[in-house]
């Protein structure tokens, strides 16, 4: 059976729970999917009965090698899709997430192969995601939220959350986008805001915690 576009919607959040390491609970993939938890609770019976999660009442579920490979599926096309609207047709880092949402469902995957061919393959999305090659192998992990990193550490900016525009718009407007060498210059007690220095234009920029979560970095070598 292949699986309905509700399916491949509950199969990528899943993994991407999984991904950031939390427990695929009927709780969280409610909050993520903005659906109530009794509809959350018959898409999971419906995905461990198709052989794509496995799932126990009130313990949650977890994707089984078919489910991973599935969402691993639908998330290289997102990812390439959101590649072309952005370096080809012009779209904007925050609208591109809204966009390739409404197209991955609707492309076949021989679409998805002559464009990764004509894109060149590439590596990551424009918020720094990795892209899953053409094998479909789960992509490497990549830094630590920028709120973890200690006062004084130069870091690079590897990726930032795609789920709110406003936050990518806020990010733009500050330089913070992939590529992007920062300072964390100094951390202020209690509100937790983060002073960096970005390199090598010296531009200081202040950051607020719950954005900082949303960004990425890795260490300089």
């Amino acid at each position: 059976m292949r699986p309905t576009l509700s399916m491949e919607d509950y199969l990528k959040a899943l993994y991407a729970l999984e991904e950031a390491g939390q427990r695929g609970s009927t709780s969280a993939l409610a909050r993520r999917l903005g659906v109530a938890p009794a509809s959350v609770t018959e898409m999971l019976k419906r995905l461990d009965a198709a052989g794509l999660v496995h799932y126990q009442p009130r313990r949650g579920a977890s994707l089984t090698p078919k489910g991973r490979r599935v969402a691993l599926q639908i998330i290289r096309k997102h990812r390439l899709l959101e590649r072309f609207l952005h370096d080809v047709l012009g779209f904007s880092w925050d609208q591109v997430h809204l966009e390739a949402e409404r197209l991955e469902h609707a492309v076949s995957d021989e679409f998805i192969r002559r464009l990764a061919t004509w894109l060149g393959e590439p590596a990551y999305d424009p918020h720094g995601h990795p892209i899953p090659g053409p094998n479909l192998e789960p992509p490497q992990p990549r830094g630590v939220p920028l709120d973890h990193v200690p006062a004084g550490q130069r870091v690079r900016v590897v990726q930032v959350s795609d789920r709110d525009p406003a936050a990518l718009r806020r990010l733009a407007d500050l330089g913070l986008r992939p590529g992007q060498e920062v300072v964390v210059r100094k951390r202020t007690p209690f509100d937790g805001l983060l002073h960096l220095e970005l390199l090598p234009q010296g531009e200081q920029v202040v950051l607020g915690p719950v954005l900082a979560h949303s960004v990425w970095v890795e260490e300089n070598a």
